[in-house]
């Protein structure tokens, strides 16, 4: 994704580009999507908020407040959200929201929870802004974890470095990007004031571009940037705490606005935990030269450990790839293939099998040790 972001698609008819809705990203596929719920007599309206069983919906007629009785199934992976078109009624009280169309992106986390449930953040999302505070240490396997969710969303990542006038020293800063860019292969790396306005007029470039989400933990300053983007306290702002640079959460639901300039942007809450779902081809994203390097492996099952030929781990000796790289890349793969054996029996077969491997495999390697006696 280049920084200076094209406009919205040019493709929409005469008709849906004239839509109220088009500021909120209504196009013609959009429409033809709708169309048999048009026939029905619904209205189609884009979900602003979503509050524990009713929703606000932006409709050509404004903003209204719909029941969600009807889109609220047992799968938290299927109820409706922030970002989503809704099919709604015309008329009652209460209204109701009868469907919501297909997503095209989906950005999901797994619940901090000890059932691990899939939870939708937004929906139908562009850009996914990754905002990372310099006001604190920079956690790089945090950083990757939010970029494979985000490229297996379907949406294009951003990473914003805020708070960048609390570095002065501009060859300290070139080194804190250099450090972001080299996990996050791919994605753009934007240092952001918004005291100074440094990289805000880029970024508003690319909010202008469609919809996109503000994601990052509490404190990451993503308040106060949509209430620059938007020119206005569209969020309420609390103060980090001095100690350790952490903020309370100020944002307490997923909310929708719309930019001055164009576009639209969903701020949500600050996420204390970041659990990977099904994210298996994001994660090979973020991670892409260690992809590339197992393709040279000489065993195509190579474990990157102690086999001959592993390209992974001569990458690791020659110091073209670090440690710490390779272990965040081992850890989320770990952490996605439990969460995908929850629900896949196939998966949960293979790895049993894998365990019951590595058991014999140790056991024969310590009975070696004891002379080829097992005990």
């Amino acid at each position: 994704m280049s920084l200076h972001a094209s406009s919205a698609s040019s493709s929409s008819s005469s008709s849906a580009s004239g839509s109220l809705l088009a500021p909120y990203g209504w196009d013609e596929d959009w429409q033809a999507a709708f169309a048999p719920y048009a026939a029905e007599g619904l209205v189609p309206g884009r979900v602003v908020r979503v509050d524990r069983g009713q929703c606000d919906i932006v409709t050509e007629d404004g903003l209204v407040r719909a029941d969600t009785a009807f889109v609220t199934p047992h799968d938290p992976l299927r109820v409706i959200c922030t970002g989503d078109w809704a099919a709604v009624e015309t008329a009652g009280t209460p209204r109701y929201v009868r469907a919501y169309l297909p997503r095209r992106t989906t950005f999901a986390r797994s619940t901090s929870s000890q059932r691990s449930e899939g939870q939708v953040l937004a929906a139908n999302v562009d850009h996914a802004i990754i905002t990372v505070s310099l006001a604190v240490e920079l956690d790089l396997g945090r950083i990757e974890r939010f970029l494979a969710l985000a490229w297996e969303s379907g949406a294009a990542p951003l990473v914003v470095l805020s708070k960048a006038d609390l570095v002065p020293d501009p060859v300290t800063l070139s080194h804190l990007v250099e450090d972001v860019q080299q996990v996050a292969p791919g994605v753009d790396v934007l240092p952001l004031s918004s005291q100074t306005g440094e990289g805000v007029d880029t970024l508003r470039a690319i909010v202008g571009g469609g919809t996109s989400v503000l994601l990052g933990v509490s404190g990451a300053g993503k308040s106060t940037l949509a209430n620059t983007l938007t020119g206005e306290d569209s969020m309420e702002v609390q103060a980090a705490r001095d100690v350790d640079g952490k903020g309370r959460h100020t944002t307490t639901t997923r909310n929708l606005l719309l930019m001055p300039g164009g576009g639209a942007l969903i701020d949500t809450p600050g996420l204390r935990g970041v659990g990977l779902w099904d994210a298996e081809t994001g994660v090979g994203q973020v991670f892409a030269e260690i992809e590339e390097l197992a393709a040279d492996c000489r065993f195509h099952d190579c474990a990157h450990e102690s086999e001959p030929g592993c390209a992974v781990t001569a990458a690791i000796e020659d110091g073209s790839l670090s440690v710490r790289r390779l272990e965040s890349y081992r850890k989320l793969l770990r952490e996605n293939q439990r969460i995908v054996a929850k629900t896949d029996a196939r998966v949960r077969s293979e790895m049993l099998k894998e365990w019951k491997r590595r058991g014999a495999e140790g056991r024969a390697a310590m009975a070696a040790k004891r002379g080829g006696r097992a005990r």
